[in-house]
């Protein structure tokens, strides 16, 4: 009886479950959005420290440090 009832009454229109349902998908989709602009910015600051930085310099050859090394070898 109680089943019965309640498949009487509906608690949430279809119309209502859409427009939560689209403003959720709008919501997310924002944030999706702002989460890319993000990243394409973060590469591009990224890019342009790694260019500026230190590792640009040139690859320097192999020494030998263990001449003057205490231990002998």
């Amino acid at each position: 009886m109680l089943v019965h009832f309640l498949e009487a009454i509906p608690l949430v229109s279809t119309t209502q479950l859409t427009i939560v349902l689209i403003v959720t998908a709008i919501i997310f989709s924002v944030f999706i959005g702002i989460a890319v602009l993000k990243m394409y910015r973060l590469k591009a600051e990224n890019k342009r420290l790694m260019d500026r930085s230190k590792y640009k310099t040139e690859k320097q050859e192999y020494t030998d440090f263990t001449e003057g090394h205490l231990y002998d070898s």
